[in-house]
């Protein structure tokens, strides 16, 4: 049987397909993002200290993603990311919690309890996802982490200008190294599925999270 000469087409690495996730699905994808609700108009700054107060239920607490997922680091490449990737948010952690005291209080809105347990529940899974046994899983989702907070950062240091605050250089690992790090790990297709599971997981809470803001301030808009 002859073999056909058509070409193949050239298939993504996993750094690719893990920027790709994050510009399709995280954030700055997200509706409520796009709509500018937290950067625009009369209540962006009530929407602001809603999401740097949810934001520090879900990633202010120590060990967080990356925390948990360096103890699964077994090889110096991964090693050397996540120790540096772990320092730098330990840093954005404190920043986070600057803007949210900051900012004062949590904005009144109906559902308060329930809201503060669907995020409870949210940094459960991430926590899960972090300390999988399963290879490539937990470095997928801290890699998605870092990715998606470049725009969450935005979001804080639009919060910090208003409050005439010093807004901190984000150190996190720069895109190259990320990239290398993902292409190293992801030697074989099952550790590519394994980072990418991690990694739409990761995201998915994040958009859980951007839906519980959007209904949040829709609430507070027509209360």
């Amino acid at each position: 049987m002859s073999q056909s000469t058509q070409p193949k087409l050239p298939t993504r690495g996993v750094a690719e397909m893990l920027d790709a996730l994050v510009a399709s699905e995280g954030t700055g994808a997200h509706s409520h993002i796009r709509a500018g609700e937290l950067s625009n108009g009369a209540n962006a700054m009530r929407n602001l200290a809603d999401a740097a107060h949810f934001l520090c239920l879900l990633h202010g607490r120590y060990p967080g993603v990356i925390d948990n997922a360096a103890r699964k680091a077994v090889d110096p490449a991964s090693r050397q990311w996540m120790s540096e990737a772990a320092n730098a948010f330990a840093q954005e952690r404190a920043f986070l919690s600057r803007v949210a005291a900051a900012v004062g209080p949590v904005p009144s809105t109906q559902g308060q309890a329930q809201c503060e347990a669907a995020v409870a529940a949210q940094r459960k899974a991430i926590d899960m996802l972090a300390e999988s046994d399963r290879h490539g899983c937990a470095v997928g989702a801290a890699i998605a982490l870092t990715l998606d907070w470049r725009t969450i950062r935005v979001l804080l240091d639009i919060s910090a200008q208003r409050l005439e605050m010093n807004v901190p250089r984000c150190t996190l690992p720069d895109l190259r190294d990320t990239a290398r790090l993902a292409a190293t790990i992801g030697e074989s297709s099952a550790v590519e599925r394994a980072m990418m599971f991690g990694a739409q997981q990761l995201i998915a809470q994040h958009g859980g999270l951007w839906d519980l803001m959007a209904a949040r301030a829709a609430s507070r808009a027509h209360g």
